[in-house]
Parts: structure tokens; C-alpha cells; sequence
């Protein structure tokens, strides 16, 4: 009498429809009738083969134990299946009898079968073509599937998962299938049991509109917040945006949009079309702004590529002038510097022509200084060798010779003539210009003891030193001899200063 049960579906309208056409007055209305009875008598044939069945159960104990599988389907919110969970569960079914010896069911003689119910028997239908055993089991076990579905009701709600209002549409049908039921069994306390899942559902369908109306407001809540968002961005002054922030954040707003859409609650059509117009709307007024931008700086950047365009032409053309072309680049290179931008590629390609045609004339110099170094070799070798040859100009005591010496050595090094690399040369004639400066420095110093003017005067000023002095020392003796001091003091100092005077002038 096991009742062999389907998997639960995760929709209450896929539910099993048992029982509902099978009450029946003749063989043409039985639902053994034709096809039935031969299954029957297959049954019957099984049975015989079969090992014989335990003792039946006592009224009240667990009679049949069976595992149902209960199939949890999640759905997103565009109704994609995201998961599903299969759950084997043990149901226990107690047997359709009373604790009493009164039968719930009887089978008249022309197989008509009955059910007892509070009001008296109630007829189910008739298995004329089996015996009463047969028939009594065939509606048992039309209770016993009645009975699963039940307790898998009451599992679905004690498991949690399925909405409340789900289940309550779930009991409502098998409620229907319980009205009348062709079955034999306890029905008044299937009926009991759903009646008092549906009460219970009932209160918690409230708890879950409540909380459904929370979500609701909560992602009216965030949808208006991500709507704000995008409008602020749409609201800012295109020429002070950084556009591949911007372009980033709206995305990461339209992200979070499509986020909250597919796994948030579904908001009222209304409210839902108001906010998707604002935060469409937003969005197109930023990428309206964003490609007027980049639009704008297109323009801007094709005018600043053919000014460059040009520069680089013009850079090339001198390469046949070689180093005297690095003048004419330089003035190009100050141009290119306030030319402005082009874009980073563009400026990069454009930048390598531009270089490389200054690569080419500062190269020729390169390659000119080469050969001149080269070619100064002998040159630096003479110069050194002159070098040595001044160092005898400090030896020279006799100025006027030592002239003589330096201006032979400077007439030699001019013949020689310019020196490279540059640097060379002017390490060189550093060497030679200490070389004149000391000479000079000889000759403005012999000049100065030579001078006719100045020793006429120092002739000058020698007599009228000496005379002081002779004076001084009379005038010294005189108050020497008259014993006075303050004017011995005074002709000393004088005296003393007048003799440091003449020793200065050489006298």
C-alpha cells in the first residue's frame, strides 16, 4: 500500500492531480475498467510470486515509510533557474484504520466501495471486477498518495524556502482534492491538518508582505539613490570632467543597476519605469557630453597634427645641410614646443620623425668634430711642445728678452691655428694666457720703478722729508735742553713718522 511519490516541484501548479475522476456507478466509469483490470490482475499475478507481506500494523502505528524527494528550485529575477536542491526525506504514513475495529472503508457486494466519514458512508466508486481486498487497497492507496502530498506540504513549510503565499496556494489545491476524495481513509484529518497549514500560512503570509513592502522601499531606496548619482554626473560641466573616470563611474552605476534588477525585489511598473527613465535619461546626457568632448578634441587634435605634420616636412627637409641646418631645427624645435597636443600616438609617431631628422644634422656635426679631432692631433702635439718653451719665459730675468721669447711662442701657436675638440683647446690656452699674465704682471712692476715722472717725485718728496727731519731733530734737541717734555714727546712722534716716510721712498 506504498504510495510512490514524485519529486515536489518548485511550482504548486505542477502538483500531482490524483483523485479526482475516480469515483465511479458502472464498469464503463471504473477507474480499473478495460486497461485497469488487466493491470489489476498483473498486480495479482505479482502478488502471488511475492514474499509474503509482514503482519499488518496496529491502528495508529506508522504503517508505510517511504523516501520523497523534495526538489527546491531558486529563480532569478527574470525567472532563470540559478540552483536546484534535491532532498530525500522519510514520511511515515499511519494506516487508514481507527483505533477501533470499524473499518474506514467497505466494499458491497457489486463492488461498490465506501468511505466513512463523520455524516455516515459515502461512496468513492466500484471495482466490480476484483475482490474486495482489491478493491479496499486501490483506494487506500489513492488516500495514502492524498496523505503524501500533505506531509510533504507540511515538510515544504517546516524546511522554509518556499514562500508562504506558495504554499498557500499549494494547500488550496490539495484542499480541493480532499473535497469528496475518491479514497479510503482518515480524510477529516487530512482536512484537519491542511486546515491548520493554511492558518498558519496566513499569518505568515502577513509577516512576508510586510517584509516584502520593506524590500520594496529599500530598493526604491538604492535605485533613486543610483538615479541621483547619475544625474549629478550628468549635471557637471563637460570641460572640467576627467572623462575616463566619469566614463568609468556611470558604468559602475549601470552595473549596479542591472545588479539590483536581476536579484532585488521587483518594484511596482510605475515606480520602476519613473526611475529608469531618470537614470536612462542621465546616462544619455552624459555620453552625450562625452562624445562632444571627444569630438571637440578630435578637431583640436587634427589641427595640432597637421602643424606638426609640417614641422616634421620641414625638420626633413634640411637634412642636406648638414651641421649648418641644426640653427633652422632649433627654431622649428622652439615651434613644435608650443604646437600643443595631437593625441599620444599621433604625438609619438610624429615626435620619432621630428627627432630623428635632428638626429641626422647633429649627427653631421658629430661626424665633422670627429674628423677635426682627428685631424688635431699634430696640432695639440705642437701646441704642447710651445708650452714647454714658454716655461723659460719665467725663467728669463731679463724682461725685455723674455718678451722677446713669449711673443716668438705666440706668433708659432697662431700659425697652428684652432684646435678640436674645443675643450682641448681651451685647456691649451689656459696654459699659455698664465703664462702672459705673469709676464704682464713683471712688466707693469719693473714699469712702475722706471717711471721718470714718478721718481722726479719721489726725488721731490725724498728733500723735503730729509729737510723735515733735520728739522724735527733740532727742535728735538731744543726742548730737550729746556727740559720739555710735552714737546720732546711731540718732536719724537714726528720724527719717528717722517724717517718710516723716507725709508718707504728708498731714502
Amino acid at each position: 500500500m506504498t504510495a510512490a511519490a514524485d519529486p515536489q516541484p518548485e511550482t504548486d501548479a505542477e502538483l500531482p492531480e490524483s483523485g479526482d475522476n475516480d469515483t465511479a456507478s458502472s464498469p464503463a466509469e471504473n477507474p480499473v475498467a478495460d486497461g485497469a483490470v488487466a493491470d489489476a490482475a498483473a498486480e495479482e499475478d505479482a502478488a502471488a510470486d511475492a514474499p509474503a507481506e509482514p503482519a499488518e500494523a496496529e491502528a495508529g502505528e506508522p504503517e508505510v515509510v517511504e523516501v520523497v524527494e523534495v526538489v527546491e528550485i531558486t529563480e532569478d529575477a527574470e525567472g532563470e533557474v540559478v540552483a536546484v536542491e534535491v532532498t530525500e526525506i522519510v514520511v511515515e504514513e499511519s494506516a487508514p484504520q481507527t483505533g477501533d475495529d470499524e473499518p474506514w472503508g467497505r466494499v458491497d457486494d457489486d463492488g461498490t466501495v465506501s468511505v466513512r466519514e463523520a455524516g455516515g458512508w459515502r461512496v468513492v466508486g466500484q471495482y466490480p471486477d476484483g475482490s474486495p481486498e482489491e478493491a479496499l487497497a486501490y483506494f487506500e492507496r489513492k488516500y495514502a498518495d492524498l496523505a503524501s502530498e500533505v506531509t510533504l506540504l507540511e515538510v515544504r513549510h517546516r524546511r522554509g524556502g518556499a514562500s508562504a503565499s506558495d504554499l498557500r496556494s499549494t494547500a488550496r489545491t490539495i484542499n480541493g482534492k480532499l473535497v469528496d476524495a475518491a479514497a479510503v481513509g482518515d480524510l477529516a484529518s487530512l482536512v484537519a491538518r491542511v486546515a491548520a497549514l493554511t492558518e498558519a500560512l496566513a499569518a505568515q503570509s502577513e509577516t512576508e508582505a510586510v517584509a516584502a513592502r520593506e524590500a520594496v522601499d529599500d530598493a526604491v531606496k538604492a535605485r533613486t539613490e543610483l538615479v541621483e548619482k547619475a544625474e549629478a554626473l550628468a549635471a557637471r560641466d563637460p570641460r572640467t570632467v576627467q572623462w575616463k573616470q566619469a566614463t568609468a563611474e556611470i558604468n559602475g552605476l549601470f552595473d549596479q543597476w542591472q545588479s539590483q534588477q536581476q536579484n532585488g525585489p521587483r518594484l511596482p511598473k510605475s515606480t520602476a519605469q519613473q526611475l529608469w527613465k531618470r537614470f536612462r535619461d542621465a546616462r544619455a546626457t552624459v555620453d552625450k557630453h562625452r562624445r562632444a568632448f571627444y569630438a571637440e578634441l578630435d578637431e583640436a587634435h587634427k589641427g595640432v597634427r597637421d602643424r606638426k605634420t609640417r614641422l616634421v616636412e620641414r625638420a626633413e627637409a634640411l637634412a642636406p645641410k648638414g651641421e649648418d641646418g641644426i640653427p633652422a631645427y632649433r627654431d622649428l624645435l622652439d615651434e613644435w614646443k608650443t604646437a600643443g597636443r595631437a593625441g599620444k600616438k599621433v604625438d609619438d609617431a610624429l615626435w620619432a620623425r621630428f627627432k630623428a631628422a635632428g638626429d641626422a644634422l647633429y649627427g653631421a656635426r658629430v661626424e665633422r668634430e670627429a674628423a677635426d679631432a682627428e685631424a688635431s692631433r699634430e696640432k695639440i702635439e705642437a701646441k704642447r711642445a710651445l708650452l714647454d718653451e714658454a716655461k723659460a719665459v719665467g725663467d728669463e730675468r731679463d724682461i725685455a728678452k723674455a718678451r722677446s721669447i713669449l711673443t716668438a711662442i705666440q706668433r708659432q701657436w697662431d700659425e697652428i691655428g684652432r684646435i678640436f675638440p674645443r675643450d682641448a683647446e681651451r685647456s691649451l690656452d689656459d696654459e699659455l694666457r698664465r703664462i702672459e699674465n705673469a709676464l704682464r704682471t713683471r712688466e707693469d712692476a719693473d714699469w712702475k720703478r722706471n717711471d721718470p715722472e714718478q721718481k722726479a717725485r719721489a726725488n721731490d718728496m725724498t728733500r723735503q722729508l730729509t729737510d723735515a727731519i733735520q728739522k724735527l731733530e733740532d727742535e728735538l734737541a731744543a726742548a730737550e735742553k729746556s727740559g720739555d717734555k710735552k714737546a720732546i714727546a711731540q718732536a719724537s712722534d714726528a720724527l719717528e713718522a717722517r724717517k718710516s716716510w723716507l725709508k718707504a721712498l728708498g731714502g
